[in-house]
């Protein structure tokens, strides 16, 4: 008689699903969102007279540089998502744009206080000496990684904060979502004129290292 022969299941009790932040998470991704706003778009506005006066720049060659950093900034949004969905999620490319636009925003700043980054004034005779290799790719590079920090940011932090609500168990659940889209677009829309105000009237009144170094920190915080 051949012996029988039983195989034991060990229990397996289901793994917890991980809670999500629901409404106590709303105000810190509100101000994520209002700070991010406050330090990209409060940069903007005056760039144009910092490429031309400081940097030396031509009007039609300052132009093209913001242009493509406008550019750059809208479309890796698409980098940023497609990142998000396929490899690290949404809060970890959130953290990687939120430090690469800091890193970008300090060496801005430093380009406006740090002599061998800041370019030489004009003379007495209205002579202005061009920038030097090193003082164009700190700058380029400044744009660049705000770009990239835009772009993993803007995409992410809307999709990322919406599925903190996303309860299908809530009766309520669809009310809350809109509600939450509608303080994060307020949130966003209050932030822009707050920065295309009040930053870049600090930046007329106090200069440029003011004017750059409130961004940068305001950067950090959210770090």
């Amino acid at each position: 008689m051949k012996p029988s022969h039983t195989v034991e299941f060990a229990d397996r009790s289901p793994e917890p699903r991980r809670t999500k932040g629901g409404l106590k998470t709303m105000p810190f991704i509100l101000v994520n969102v209002a700070f991010e706003r406050l330090a990209s778009q409060g940069l903007m506005p005056n760039m144009i007279l910092y490429l031309t006066k400081v940097y030396h720049f031509e009007t039609a060659t300052a132009s093209t540089i913001l242009f493509i950093w406008a550019a750059l900034s809208d479309g890796l949004a698409l980098f940023g998502a497609f990142l998000a969905d396929s490899y690290f999620g949404g809060f970890r490319v959130i953290a990687l744009g939120s430090m690469s636009s800091l890193l970008g925003m300090v060496i801005l700043w430093l380009t406006s206080m740090v002599p061998p980054l800041k370019p030489l004034p004009c003379d007495q005779l209205h002579n202005c000496s061009a920038p030097n290799g090193v003082r164009i790719v700190s700058l380029l590079s400044s744009f660049l990684l705000i770009s990239v920090g835009a772009g993993c940011i803007r995409p992410c932090s809307i999709a990322f904060g919406a599925g903190q609500f996303d309860n299908k168990k809530n009766p309520n659940n669809e009310r809350v979502i809109q509600s939450y889209f509608n303080w994060y677009y307020a949130s966003a829309t209050i932030s822009t004129v707050v920065a295309m105000t009040v930053i870049v009237y600090i930046q007329d009144r106090l200069g440029w290292s003011v004017g750059f170094g409130i961004p940068a920190i305001l950067m950090l915080s959210l770090l």
